[in-house]
C-alpha cells in the first residue's frame, strides 16, 4: 500500500510506493524534497494538514521560547528527526504562536510530545527527553500501533 505524505512546503499530498525510498522523495507540487532530517515548524493549519492527511505517524513537539526544557530538548529532538524519518513525521508546534491549537490539544505543560497515527491520538508524554529516549520512547509506541493493525 502506498504511503500519503503532506509537504511541509507547500501542504501537497505525496504517495509514495513502498518500494520507493521517501528519504530521497520530493513533493510533485513544490518539488522540495519530503524529508529533511528535521524537524519541521509548523503552524496550526499545516499540523492538522499533516495529522489529518497523512499515512505515517506525526509526532509533535508542543514548545515555547521561553521554556528552558523546551530550548534544551531541542537539539534532541533534532536528532531523533534523524534517526525517526522517514517512517515518522515530526513537527514543532509553537504553543505561544499557535494558543487554540494548544488548547485543542489539551496541552497543559510543556515540552509535550504527541504521537498521532491515522488521524487520532496515540500516546503524549510531558518533560524533556533525550534523543535515546525520544527514540525508544516512539518505537515502543510505533510497535504497539503494528500490534492492532
Amino acid at each position: 500500500m502506498d504511503r500519503h505524505i503532506v509537504c511541509t512546503h507547500c501542504g501537497a499530498v505525496n504517495r509514495v510506493g513502498r518500494e520507493r525510498d521517501a528519504d530521497k522523495a520530493k513533493c510533485g507540487s513544490c518539488h522540495q524534497q519530503l524529508f529533511s532530517a528535521h524537524p519541521a515548524d509548523v503552524d496550526s493549519a499545516m499540523f492538522d494538514r499533516q495529522v489529518g492527511r497523512g499515512t505515517i505517524p506525526v509526532l509533535v513537539d508542543v514548545w515555547a521560547p521561553w521554556c528552558g526544557p523546551c530550548r534544551a530538548m531541542a537539539p534532541a529532538y533534532e536528532a531523533a528527526a534523524r534517526e525517526l524519518e522517514p517512517d515518522i513525521r515530526l513537527l514543532k508546534l509553537n504553543s505561544d504562536k499557535e494558543q487554540q491549537a494548544a488548547g485543542r490539544l489539551g496541552i497543559r505543560g510543556i515540552p509535550t510530545m504527541i504521537l498521532f497515527h491515522r488521524g487520532a491520538e496515540v500516546a503524549r508524554v510531558s518533560g524533556a527527553m533525550s534523543a535515546a529516549q525520544i527514540v525508544g520512547w516512539v518505537r515502543q509506541q510505533a510497535g504497539k500501533l503494528a500490534e492492532t493493525a
